[in-house]
């Protein structure tokens, strides 16, 4: 067979008057393309049929059944991709650029070393076997010489790409806290919008571990892929030079490479939704962590180490439990991953080397060891670019996976600026209070609010008062969970008009704060106000920054500010006189001491301190919501006169009658939707106030009285006309019950 075959090849190529070698190669093309038109065609034409039938059957389907299967390589990533790319490499000659292009010099020169390293040791092996001794130093000498550089690159990759990632990550950590802390993002985002579990582990470890795999994914891929190119080319060089077949090779290797990535593709668990899922779950426990730090002294006065150690047990076992899931699918994959591309590719690779040395036309017989060294020289060579090619094809093919890791990455990050440039628009969403496009009747009713997919469309107008004047016209009070405390409110508050507001828990005190404040949108209605920095608000747990003594009193103005202000540290101390703390600046070692002021102020002080922030501030009103309910009665007095008398319009929340008699005007609410408008008259309030009290006293005491005269009735064996009326009882519970 195989002597008919070479007389065929030898009487066609005197036919055409060509050479053997070229029939030889022609014919095994011809034969390698008719395999791959009846047997690999087919099969990539179903593959390619069923590949396309899905994704039409992916596109029929629902949007929101498609966002539950998570974040994949799809449009949606692309364009989120784009956005942030544009984020962290803003310009061609940016930081982020140069580094850039550093990078990609270096993995050039690193592809360009890796071939010339194969061909030198193909060379050192060829001087080994023919036992030249002078030109084995020689080629060791280059082979120590060209380390240095090699081993300056490789490092300079690595510290390339490490710059790379820290460099995009500043950048997009500028970006994200710009957005975070504009418009009262900050706030809005995790009170107002509900599509934002944990915005603080998505500034931290998501936008880390995207741009680290960003940085490292561009490396992953350019240079293999530069590697597969160069490499490609010099085996085809290698084996023109040999005199053999060079084309049968590398067909053999792209279909292999091509039949592999096939494989691992299909049975790719969907990694992007897995690391997008342990991010969030993630965020979720460390939210845990953070929630009881912030509330560990409420949660040891309550005792309940034990609910909060199961739901922290809970949230670190959801933790484990997915990543189990990761580890089992990875587990296999790797396993099916290793088998291709180590052994399947091995024995694809020695055909691919021994194909030019078998094909081979060049005689050498004329060597002085038949042309062992050569073959040795080009198999060694071979070998190891083909090792390196090989490598290169495995990262690209597993960089797959990472870049659906990627996918995970960016689509929480993107999300997340997403989001926040939704609230600063005003565009809010709330899951848990939104229905498909349902409207809500028991809302809709009791307001005048026009409602959207179950969340209500803000149409209220906001303008800024010239003369200070605060008019609300018809604004309802809405909570973020979309309940109307209040249908509609219309007011209007003047300067030096003080305003005292009471009412029931809930009914919208502290909430008509947050609206005026601009921390709540304006649903509808007209609100007129002063700029924001003519209102200050003072809440009852003030909050206490880090810093010094004097940054408690200027916050949130820095020493700068301070000094713009043509203010001094006198100044400071006259403030502290006012509201009886002048005291911690002895105390506490002068106005630059710095302590943990939360722990160290008490409860009084510290809302003294707040108060101190309003003398300091100055503003037009004073949003005081129960600012004072740990400060003693005369000291509280003095404060609020000493407001009074610089001029400021107080607008106070609080229980204590004491403070009536600092204010004008009240506003009171019902706790059910109504409210009542109207001056304030402290003396007859307080007269009506000691009546009451006293009329509790005389009616809570009726019972006993009663019950002691059913007694005495009992035991002397008489009846009573106010024993035999049982509705006194009641009557007198009922009066109390309802002042």
């Amino acid at each position: 067979m195989t002597n008919a075959a070479s007389k065929l090849i030898r009487d066609t190529a005197r036919m055409l008057n060509v050479r053997e070698s070229t029939v030889t190669r022609s014919g095994m093309s011809i034969v390698v393309a008719l395999y791959i038109y009846r047997i690999i065609y087919p099969k990539v034409r179903e593959l390619y049929k069923r590949q396309v039938a899905k994704r039409e059957l992916e596109i029929l389907k629902d949007e929101a059944s498609y966002r539950k299967k998570g974040p994949t390589v799809n449009k949606d990533f692309f364009v989120q991709l784009k956005r942030l790319l544009r984020i962290i490499i803003p310009g061609l000659w940016s930081k982020s650029a140069v580094l850039l292009y550093l990078h990609t010099v270096t993995l050039i020169a690193r592809t360009f070393l890796s071939i010339y390293v194969a061909q030198l040791e193909g060379r050192v092996v060829k001087y080994i076997v023919r036992k030249n001794v002078a030109k084995f130093a020689v080629m060791m000498t280059k082979w120590i010489s060209i380390a240095i550089p090699a081993t300056f690159v490789n490092s300079m990759i690595r510290f390339l790409e490490s710059h790379l990632a820290l460099t995009f990550r500043t950048r997009l950590i500028h970006y994200s806290y710009n957005l975070y802390f504009k418009n009262q993002c900050y706030y809005r985002v995790s009170n107002l919008d509900g599509r934002l579990e944990n915005a603080d582990h998505c500034l931290t470890e998501d936008i880390t571990s995207f741009t680290s795999s960003i940085a490292h994914l561009y490396s992953h891929i350019t240079k293999p892929l530069l590697d597969s190119l160069l490499i490609t080319y010099s085996l085809a060089s290698l084996a023109r030079s040999r005199g053999g077949a060079s084309l049968p090779g590398p067909a053999l290797g792209t279909l292999v490479v091509l039949i592999t990535g096939r494989i691992l593709r299909k049975v790719s668990p969907k990694f992007g939704s897995l690391v997008a899922e342990e991010a969030h779950r993630k965020g979720y426990l460390r939210a845990i962590h953070s929630r009881i730090i912030t509330n560990a002294e409420e949660i040891a006065f309550y005792g309940g180490h034990k609910v909060e150690l199961a739901i922290l047990q809970q949230a670190y076992q959801s933790l484990v439990n997915h990543m189990g899931v990761i580890f089992n699918k990875r587990l296999w994959y790797i396993m099916l991953e290793q088998f291709l591309m180590k052994y399947v590719w091995s024995g694809a690779g020695m055909v691919m080397v021994s194909i030019p040395l078998l094909t081979s036309t060049i005689n050498e017989s004329g060597e002085a060891d038949g042309g062992v060294s050569e073959r040795t020289q080009y198999f060694t060579t071979a070998k190891n670019m083909l090792i390196s090619g090989a490598d290169a094809v495995e990262r690209l093919l597993t960089s797959y996976k990472e870049i659906v890791e990627l996918a995970g990455y960016t689509a929480r990050v993107g999300n997340m600026l997403e989001v926040f440039e939704d609230v600063q628009k005003g565009q809010y969403k709330r899951p848990s209070v939104m229905t498909n496009g349902e409207q809500q009747p028991d809302r809709e009713c009791s307001s005048n609010l026009a409602f959207l997919n179950g969340m209500p469309v803000i149409n209220g107008v906001v303008t800024e008062s010239v003369d200070g004047t605060i008019i609300i016209e018809n604004v309802p009070i809405v909570t973020p969970n979309c309940d109307v405390v209040v249908p509609s409110l219309t007011i209007t508050v003047r300067p030096q008009m003080h305003l005292l507001i009471t009412g029931p828990n809930g009914c919208g005190k502290s909430s008509l704060f947050r609206i005026l404040s601009g921390l709540w949108p304006v649903y509808c209605g007209h609100l007129q106000k002063p700029v924001v920095s003519d209102m200050f608000y003072i809440p009852q747990r003030p909050y206490m920054s880090i810093g010094s003594l004097r940054d408690q009193v200027i916050y949130p103005d820095s020493l700068e500010d301070m000094k713009s202000k043509v203010i001094s540290d006198d100044d400071l101390g006259a403030i502290l006189d006012i509201v009886n703390l002048q005291h911690l600046v002895v105390r506490e070692g002068g106005w630059d001491a710095v302590q943990d002021w939360k722990d160290v102020l008490s409860g009084g002080e510290k809302q003294r301190m707040g108060i101190a922030r309003l003398f300091y501030h100055k503003p037009c009103y004073a949003l005081l919501d129960e600012c004072t309910s740990a400060v003693s009665i005369d000291v509280e007095g003095q404060m609020y006169q000493a407001a009074k008398d610089q001029g400021i319009t107080l607008l106070t929340i609080t229980h204590r009658p004491t403070l009536w008699k600092f204010h004008t005007h009240l506003l009171q609410f019902d706790g059910e939707g109504g409210w009542k408008f109207d001056k304030l008259d402290s003396d007859k309030r307080l007269g009506l106030k000691e009546e009451k009290q006293h009329l509790e006293t005389l009616l809570s005491d009726i019972p006993n009285k009663m019950e002691r005269l059913k007694e005495l009735c009992s035991i002397l064996g008489e009846d009573s006309l106010l024993v035999e009326d049982a509705a006194m009882p009641d009557l007198a519970s009922d009066t109390a019950l309802s002042d």
